[in-house]
């Protein structure tokens, strides 16, 4: 899937999504250093902010070593949903970012703690075993793979990680619950993320196929939806100025969205991510998602 090809699915889902509200043009600033003194929290995407696939966006280290030297409070929000957080973290300092594990809040985190506040039942997870520790244990959780018991006598379906998925598996998905609507639990909302060598399809992808289907409403979890934005500013406590909160992201119709419905400021980091090499007045025209800052980088 190319640019294009995930802005126009964006679009089609759009009344799935929070309701963008109306903004001024956007003003523009090289980095986040010329915003600095307008802020005092910063939540940062990570795919496209602070790293490419498996590799750290030139100067984004530094750029955030710099913020937190200034007091700021700096916070990942991150729709990762296929990695524990713990992980998260180990891989962020591999890259030369040192987040404590109370500022990288991962959509992962905001389903499993609204799966463990209901009663228990029984799972048919997409994600690769290997990945999931022992985070997910508590939930006996059922793989979906190529056996069909788990599609058959799940109770619920949990979307985490495309990794290994396929189109075989989404079929046996998809007859199933168009044999017996189940709910659907999605952990990463996005359609896309962007590598060193394109984009890979995440689980939003599938689980917007899967709302076409009769009787089925995906619960979504992480970017662009306020959960995500509850869960970070929970932990900020009330003191803190809405004001004085940015979200800085490469998505118009994850980042973005998310923080213009939510009430804070918003920064499109345009040089590098889902947007890198595209025209961003024309993408802000097409979708009428404003952000309030565009950033040539972190």
């Amino acid at each position: 899937m190319d640019v294009s090809q995930a802005f126009a699915e964006y679009e089609a889902a759009r009344h799935r999504l929070p309701d963008a509200v109306p903004a001024g043009p956007p003003r523009t600033a090289p980095d986040l250093g010329a915003i600095a003194d307008a802020f005092d929290v910063f939540f940062l995407d990570a795919f496209g902010v602070l790293n490419i696939g498996e590799d750290a966006i030139p100067g984004a280290p530094e750029r955030v070593k710099a913020l937190q030297a200034a007091g700021k409070r700096v916070m990942v929000l991150t729709n990762a949903a296929s990695t524990p957080r713990a992980q998260l973290v180990q891989k962020y300092a591999r890259l030369g970012f040192r987040f404590a594990p109370e500022d990288v809040v991962s959509s992962r985190g905001v389903l499993l703690d609204a799966l463990r506040a209901g009663p228990p039942r029984r799972l048919g997870v997409m994600a690769v075993p290997e990945l999931q520790e022992n985070d997910l244990d508590d939930l006996d959780p059922r793989y979906l793979g190529d056996d069909p018991d788990p599609y058959d006598t799940a109770e619920d379906f949990v979307l985490l990680g495309s990794a290994g998925w396929t189109e075989d598996r989404q079929a046996r998905l998809e007859a199933a619950l168009r044999d017996r609507p189940r709910p659907v639990w999605v952990g990463n909302p996005d359609l896309v993320a962007p590598r060193a060598d394109g984009f890979s399809i995440e689980p939003g992808h599938y689980a917007h196929r899967l709302a076409a289907l009769p009787g089925i409403a995906p619960r979504f979890f992480g970017k662009p939806f306020a959960n995500m934005f509850d869960h970070a500013a929970a932990r900020l406590g009330p003191a803190v100025d809405r004001a004085r909160i940015v979200m800085v992201g490469d998505s118009l119709h994850t980042d973005i969205l998310g923080a213009r419905s939510y009430g804070i400021a918003s920064a499109l980091v345009a040089g590098y991510g889902f947007l890198a090499g595209q025209s961003v007045p024309d993408a802000i025209a097409r979708s009428g998602i404003v952000p309030d800052i565009v950033l040539d980088r972190p």
